[in-house]
């Protein structure tokens, strides 16, 4: 039998087969996975196919063997900083939620998240949330960010999970598709999921005024059904994305502006930093790459705990 995964809590998996039946399935024995150092062997969204088994009056599942991922996101692992945790798998596109503050959403934050989904192939939106309640000088930051990102390519929508706006919009590109949304705790995922799908009720939790960070409601990632026939991925509040199994040499082909110069560079193996002849830094100094995206490649370049200098650049 061949089913889909909806939900994840560790060792269970709730599986639906085509029939719209579910059931709580377990991996058998040790389960690995070919090239992928993961925390979780399955994740939800993975189709998977499984025998059912009694025990004491109780069917349960046993999955044998996961289909191959169209793609698959990933953050690092709580505990094993040397594995990836898979958040979900087979995804159509990601609405990334922003909030310009409470709480804040970083740019270094938004162009990791982007760099993923890129490297791993899954479609991203930009929704710049809570637009009602923003005053002129908060508008005009979300328009200017809107502006850089969409000249990059990516889509960007504001709306207003609390008031409907632009709710209809976020729809109509999630028909027929599997969908995540995902930010940081406390940026409105639940609210607006639950304006798009009144009946799901996912919890929410009011921002915790203190420290201005969501309280944590969701601890396992979960897909939905809705209504009108899209699917949701919901995910745990996302404090950091892995960017992983990217070469240093790579990176710069997942921001597409940097990809689209990089050919102008004089050499081919360019890193965009301290080389002569470098078309990227070319087009910083002529405000053509937005600082705040070139300051993201450097992080990432450098790892997370780098000491990157930005007073070199700043002032070349």
């Amino acid at each position: 039998m061949t089913g889909l995964v909806y939900k994840s809590t560790g060792s269970w998996y709730t599986v639906k087969n085509e029939l719209g039946e579910t059931y709580e399935c377990r991996i058998k024995g040790k389960f690995r996975l070919k090239g992928i150092k993961s925390t979780n062997p399955i994740a939800v969204g993975d189709y998977v196919d499984f025998e059912l088994e009694t025990d004491n009056n109780q069917v349960s599942g046993i999955i044998h063997n996961i289909h191959d991922r169209t793609n698959y996101i990933v953050r690092k692992s709580v505990n094993l900083s040397k594995q990836t945790h898979i958040i979900a798998s087979n995804i159509d596109q990601v609405f990334l939620m922003i909030t310009i503050n409470n709480p804040p959403t970083l740019t270094s934050f938004i162009d990791r998240f982007l760099v993923t989904a890129n490297a791993y192939h899954i479609k991203a939106i930009l929704l710049f949330n809570k637009i009602d309640t923003y005053d002129e000088d908060t508008l005009n930051e979300v328009k200017y960010l809107a502006h850089v990102y969409r000249q990059i390519g990516y889509e960007c929508i504001g709306v207003s999970a609390m008031s409907g706006k632009n709710v209809d919009k976020v729809k109509a590109l999630m028909h027929n598709k599997v969908s995540m949304f995902s930010g940081h705790s406390g940026v409105g995922k639940s609210t607006l999921v639950n304006a798009i799908e009144p009946s799901l009720d996912i919890k929410t939790k009011e921002i915790s005024t203190l420290h201005m960070q969501g309280q944590h409601t969701t601890t396992f990632a979960e897909m939905f059904d809705l209504s009108f026939g899209a699917k949701i991925i919901d995910t745990p509040g996302i404090k950091g994305f892995g960017v992983v199994d990217i070469d240093k040499e790579d990176i710069g082909d997942y921001f597409p502006e940097i990809f689209k110069l990089k050919q102008d560079c004089k050499f081919n193996n360019c890193l965009h930093l301290h080389e002569p002849h470098c078309a990227v830094k070319k087009a910083l100094d002529e405000d053509k790459i937005a600082v705040s995206r070139y300051r993201s490649y450097l992080q990432i370049i450098e790892g997370e705990d780098g000491h990157y200098r930005t007073d070199n650049w700043d002032n070349e």
